[in-house]
């Protein structure tokens, strides 16, 4: 996490290795914030050969899904807490961005977590496990 705002240089990194995994986008859609509209980043837009689809202001209607995270955010953590330090913002932030991810159902999956813990088992089973004694291999055939 970064002290302070997002600049341009950061964003460009992010979309570097976003592209280097899935190739140059033709279209980036961004809001008119400072990191979006910075040299640096209009410089990596034009030397990929992108174009850019600028929301505009006030109309969260063109970026549902972030609006729709924000309001999360803000209801959820922001409304609810009150951040001493940077440090301690970060702690609470993260645990509840693990949450989001990993335990809070969303609507749009059926009401189930995007991320599910997984809970890891001993292997080999101990032979009093619930499904039996006996070797994977007999249990297989």
């Amino acid at each position: 996490m970064l002290d302070g705002g997002i600049r341009g240089e950061h964003v460009v990194e992010a979309v570097e290795a976003i592209a280097a995994c899935r190739g140059a986008p033709d279209v980036i859609r961004v809001d008119n914030g400072p990191e979006f509209v910075a040299t640096a980043v209009r410089g990596w837009i034009s030397g990929v050969g992108a174009k850019t689809a600028f929301i505009e202001p006030g109309s969260p209607w063109e970026n549902g899904y972030v609006e729709s995270f924000n309001a999360r955010l803000r209801d959820e953590l922001l409304n609810a807490e009150v951040f001493h330090t940077l440090t301690e913002a970060k702690v609470l932030i993260e645990q509840w961005r693990h949450h989001y991810n990993t335990v809070r159902p969303h609507s749009a999956l059926g009401y189930r977590p995007p991320a599910p813990q997984v809970l890891l088992l001993p292997w080999p089973p101990p032979s009093n496990a619930p499904f039996g004694s006996g070797s994977a291999t007999a249990m297989l055939h």
